[in-house]
């Protein structure tokens, strides 16, 4: 059995102080976190699996990645370095893969070019491309494609949203979830607007929908509260993965108290 991965992810944004970490509730009302070459040194340190660099204000604002701050993370640790935010081309890939990067997550351009993730996964290999894919419930039930029943018996379906979650699409999240894993995704970043910051814990619903629907890792992100939030992601919602900002940045909860607490409960974690 592949042991399941935690990840720490570092949200980061530029402004005329500088790279910063922030963390917000449903991506807003962002709090500071911290300097993401520092956050990231100290993850590699306290055992995390993977870490992942989100430059959430690059889509948003029509600037590239931060490929000089990237530089930096990557040689603080020895873990693989997911990044994504600003990618538009293959051109920007290769770039933040000679920064240091392992992998790239593509997502508002994955939407409105999904050639991309089948030109990018053909020449760079689909195990470097992460498809991150951005939720939001949606109650119209004449329009989804997939419906899925919540914890308090009503049916919804996810609707992906691009931009950092300020423009809705239309999309159904689990029918994009197999048209990526077709054009050469190698894994899926999957995070629910709902759950982001609430530390309620991980959308199970559309986590184990989309698990079951497709056959690549799945990463579960949103919602991380408790140690027993991730058993749920990992047991109830089959993530291979489940990802956390807001309980590893202010020190809530340590990455080996969460790998103990699944060893201890039958996942199977590097410790």
């Amino acid at each position: 059995m592949l042991a399941k991965r935690i990840i720490p992810c570092l949200d980061v944004t530029l402004d005329e102080k500088g790279a910063r970490v922030v963390k917000g509730v449903e991506f807003v009302n962002l709090r500071e976190a911290g300097d993401p070459v520092e956050l990231a040194k100290r993850y590699n340190e306290e055992g995390a699996d993977e870490l992942v660099f989100l430059d959430i204000t690059a889509s948003p604002h029509g600037r590239e990645t931060m490929v000089d701050v990237v530089e930096k993370t990557a040689e603080e640790v020895f873990i693989p370095l997911t990044v994504g935010g600003g990618i538009k081309e293959i051109e920007d890939i290769s770039e933040l893969l000679s920064a240091g990067a392992d992998k790239v997550s593509i997502n508002t351009s994955a939407v409105k070019n999904p050639s991309l993730v089948k030109e990018s996964s053909e020449i760079f290999g689909s195990q470097c491309i992460v498809v991150a894919i951005d939720c939001r419930r949606n109650f119209e039930l004449n329009e989804g494609e997939h419906f899925v029943t919540l914890e308090n018996g009503k049916k919804a379906w996810y609707e992906v949203v691009i931009y950092g979650g300020r423009k809705p699409t239309g999309i159904d999240a689990v029918s994009w979830a197999k048209k990526v894993e077709e054009l050469g995704a190698g894994e899926i970043l999957l995070t629910s607007m709902n759950r982001d910051g609430t530390k309620d814990g991980f959308d199970i619903p559309i986590t184990r929908k989309i698990s079951e629907e497709v056959s690549i890792p799945i990463i579960a992100s949103g919602g991380a509260g408790t140690h027993h939030h991730f058993y749920e992601g990992f047991v109830d919602g089959k993530a291979d993965a489940c990802l956390a900002a807001s309980i590893f940045h202010y020190q809530e909860i340590s990455i080996q108290s969460i790998k103990r607490y699944l060893r201890n409960r039958g996942v199977s974690v590097r410790l």
